[in-house]
């Protein structure tokens, strides 16, 4: 008898429920977003200060020197008389 009247007692984990959301949110907060705020911030770091014969590799892998910087492109010389022009968000770093 008590068995059956504990089967039908409502179930009263609304603060339960409400905890492992927010501690859901708080594990996807510093897993995810805060890490890729970071990079994004470094990134942003980087194409800001790009300058005049450096030397950078492109997020396609290319090696080259810097000859010519604009406000939203840089001009990389990859070999001897061979220049490209390039945005600058695709420089993935500077060597």
């Amino acid at each position: 008898m008590l068995l059956t009247l504990l089967l039908q007692a409502p179930g009263g984990g609304g603060m339960t429920q409400f905890l492992l959301l927010g501690a859901m949110f708080v594990v996807l907060y510093f897993f995810m977003i805060r890490p890729q705020q970071k990079r994004a911030k470094e990134a942003k770091i980087l194409r800001d200060s790009l300058t005049k014969g450096a030397n950078i590799v492109t997020i396609g892998g290319l090696h080259g020197k810097i000859v010519d910087v604009a406000e939203n492109s840089v001009v990389v010389e990859v070999d001897k008389g061979t220049r490209l022009t390039f945005d600058r968000t695709a420089i993935a770093r500077q060597l």
